[in-house]
């Protein structure tokens, strides 16, 4: 068998676990909304923070972001960018959308690490939807004092329209309304992350979504999904597939596309650029004999 006939078998598997599915857990990390085009390095940094690169040399978003800036005016200078072109520009969605053509028709869930709302603007229903980690469109208190977070879409805008130099006008740093401590991210990075309502109320929502399908034919679609936290999904996907013998689970991750031997049965690993494998499984030629033996990792 070649290279490409074993990936046009895997593609088939793909789609016909779908299709056979009682419903579909999906799990994504940050692969997905790299096929997307939202990296956090190269070029795209490049374009977008070249004074900040100018200055301090840094290689990514991410270091960037982590670095002490000296005055709070500088911190949200280059914070307000960062939220504000990967959590509310327009990108090409098209991984997104098409993942929700192929499970939008059953009942599916999504469980991800990603905190860029990038499923909940593709068109998905945020009440199937659980953002472990945050959400770039949330400021939480620095203390905290409380558990509660708010939307800073509108702050964000003003802070990257009237920005100079690298910094935000003092006027606009943002400060609790609750005691008035300065603000900060709703990112999971510190034991000071705030886990509001909203994130308690998804929370529940997915753990009744596994106990209704826990010994179904439920398929775990894990997309995108590396190393640095592979608790959240990856291993309880794994887990959970090999307490179950009617569940399936597929990889799409490029570079990073495994499984345990023990579940490899029930497993499809796809190496390659998920947007590309997801359109490939939507455009296939449809279910037949062949998908039904797992091709394996």
């Amino acid at each position: 068998m070649t290279g490409e006939e074993g990936r046009a078998r895997k593609t088939r598997w793909l789609r016909n676990a779908i299709e056979t599915a009682d419903a579909v857990l999906v799990g994504a990390g940050a692969g997905l909304s790299a096929s997307a085009g939202m990296t956090y390095s190269g070029e795209r940094f490049e374009r977008l923070f070249p004074d900040f690169i100018r200055v301090y040399h840094f290689p990514d978003m991410y270091s960037a972001g982590f670095y002490p800036y000296d005055t709070p005016e500088e911190h949200w200078g280059y914070w307000s960018r960062y939220i504000y072109h990967n959590r509310y520009e327009e990108h090409d969605r098209k991984p997104y959308e098409t993942l929700l053509e192929l499970v939008g028709h059953k009942d599916y869930f999504v469980l991800t690490t990603n905190v860029d709302h990038q499923f909940q603007m593709s068109g998905f229903d945020k009440k199937r939807l659980f953002y472990t980690q945050g959400d770039y469109g949330l400021w939480q208190c620095s203390r905290p004092c409380c558990n509660k977070t708010w939307e800073n879409e509108a702050a964000v805008r003003r802070m990257v329209a009237e920005q100079k130099d690298r910094r935000v006008p003092s006027a606009l740093l943002p400060h609790c309304p609750v005691c008035g401590a300065p603000m900060t991210m709703n990112l999971r990075c510190d034991n000071t992350f705030v886990q509001d309502e909203g994130w308690y109320a998804a929370h529940s929502r997915y753990e009744g979504f596994i106990r209704r399908y826990k010994n179904t034919r439920l398929l775990f679609l894990e997309l995108g999904v590396g190393g640095n936290t592979p608790v959240i999904i990856k291993y309880p996907f794994w887990q959970m597939t090999a307490e179950n013998p009617r569940a399936a689970y597929a990889c799409i991750n490029l570079g990073e596309a495994a499984c345990p031997q023990d579940i490899a049965k029930q497993s499809v690993c796809i190496n390659s650029d998920i947007g590309r494998v997801l359109l490939e499984v939507k455009n296939g030629s449809g279910i037949n004999a062949e998908a039904v033996s797992s091709p394996a990792c």
